[in-house]
């Protein structure tokens, strides 16, 4: 399945930073935070617009662990695995975690697209050990209940989110676009 992008929320970013090649590693970053991942027709486009070679705007994505070329959940979800949290049980954690997500070491992403799943080698939060983020948000001294609980809030949150959502879609065709409050 081959997916299109729309290149406003792009160009919007580029503009933001000036159209300035300098600003390559932020544009990325929030290209990033937009998508989820750096998508090959953005990154092609970003090299057009900022009059880069495509091999240097690669060498940008590749270079920086924090970028990611495939795509990536709603929700991620990163396991620390540095000393402190190894030796406080963090593996267990991620284990829950892969077996509830029906995922593994190399399918780190559920099909809905909602959750990601990756191990890091240290979040610098040793003596919370073990610990786990969720969106970049430290949630420590983690167990494999805990992270169960989290994932049914997520779960319960994003259900009611999307209901919300088709509700408000649904009260706009009833009332023909006119909001009636």
């Amino acid at each position: 399945m081959e997916i299109t992008h729309d290149f406003t929320k792009v160009d919007e970013i580029l503009t933001s930073y000036g159209m300035q090649q300098a600003y390559l590693i932020a544009i990325m970053q929030d290209i990033q935070t937009e998508y989820h991942y750096l998508p090959k027709e953005i990154l092609e486009y970003i090299s057009e617009k900022l009059e880069l070679s495509i091999a240097k705007v690669y060498s940008v994505a590749t270079f920086y662990e924090n970028f990611s070329l495939e795509p990536k959940g709603k929700y991620i979800l990163r396991i620390c695995d540095g000393t402190a949290c190894h030796v406080r049980k963090s593996i267990p954690i991620l284990e829950r975690l892969r077996k509830e997500l029906n995922l593994s070491a190399h399918k780190t992403t559920t099909d809905d697209m909602l959750f990601t799943l990756e191990t890091v080698s240290c979040l610098g939060a040793c003596g919370l050990a073990p610990v786990m983020t969720l969106n970049d948000t430290v949630h420590p001294a983690m167990t494999p209940d805990k992270a169960m609980e989290l994932l049914t809030s997520i779960r319960e949150n994003d259900s009611v989110d999307s209901l919300e959502t088709a509700s408000s879609s649904n009260d706009m065709k009833e009332t023909g676009g006119k909001n009636n409050e």
